[in-house]
């Protein structure tokens, strides 16, 4: 891949401000991320990257500041019009029903983004129209044998997967993934980064996510939070050599 600076901007935040009574959470971000690249967001507890994150998929509404999402400007605007310009965020547009299959499930995905609302149950399971891409859908996250399982009889590993494969069913433009390897012992996470750089040539990919592991092997750039403010960006290289992230991280090297 080319380097992100010569790719276009998908999505830009200038000087976006939250405030919780006299705790300011999201301290003037500006972030910029490139069409075409994994972009990991990382920081240390209480760095306020979920704050951060509810804002970019219209979960909560900024203070100040924008964001512009593929040149619209998205300030404020409630999380359906953020999906519906093309920004899907892996736990928000996912509600697993734990009794339907994972095909089923994936095809309620298909049909919530094709905008299709009669026969709703009827088509999910039947209708080749939604079956045929939430198979394909389920092979991109390497769920296909596992098509005709019940959601609740699958691992955790593969329930995340799942969760991927429904965020792709609504066809993104950028693919907000949080903590897709939360809770994963070390072969799932192998397997979900394995699945994410097969999305990485597809997809643009804002990634927040406390494995460092995963991250440095995952992103071509890495914006770094502390206290709500932004104070590194860079690659791999960079990030780990800047002394700013070294001290953000001394004693604490978990990531909420």
């Amino acid at each position: 891949m080319s380097a992100a600076a010569s790719h276009k901007t998908i999505l830009q935040t200038t000087n976006l401000c939250k405030s919780f009574g006299g705790v300011l959470a999201t301290d003037h971000v500006n972030l910029d991320v490139a069409s075409g690249e994994v972009h990991a967001l990382i920081g240390p507890n209480g760095a306020g990257k979920t704050t951060l994150i509810s804002q970019l998929s219209g979960l909560l509404k900024p203070d100040t500041g924008s964001i512009i999402f593929k040149g619209k400007n998205v300030t404020g605007k409630p999380a359906h019009r953020f999906a519906s310009a093309g920004l899907a965020r892996s736990f928000q547009i996912t509600s697993l029903f734990a009794d339907m299959t994972l095909l089923q499930n994936v095809a309620l995905a298909v049909q919530a983004h094709t905008g299709h609302s009669f026969h709703f149950w009827r088509n999910a399971t039947t209708d080749k129209r939604l079956l045929e891409p939430a198979y394909h859908y389920l092979q991109t996250v390497g769920l296909a044998k596992h098509a005709d399982s019940i959601a609740s009889a699958v691992s955790h590993g593969e329930r995340r997967q799942l969760e991927v494969a429904m965020a792709l069913a609504t066809n993104p433009s950028l693919l907000l993934l949080d903590e897709p390897m939360a809770g994963m012992g070390a072969d799932e996470s192998n397997l979900m980064i394995e699945i994410l750089q097969k999305l990485s040539g597809e997809k643009t990919i804002l990634l927040i996510e406390h494995d460092m592991d995963a991250v440095f092997t995952l992103a071509n750039r890495i914006s770094v939070l502390v206290y709500g403010r932004i104070i590194a960006t860079g690659n791999k290289e960079q990030i780990q050599s800047d002394p700013a992230v070294a001290a953000a991280y001394l004693g604490d090297t978990s990531d909420a």
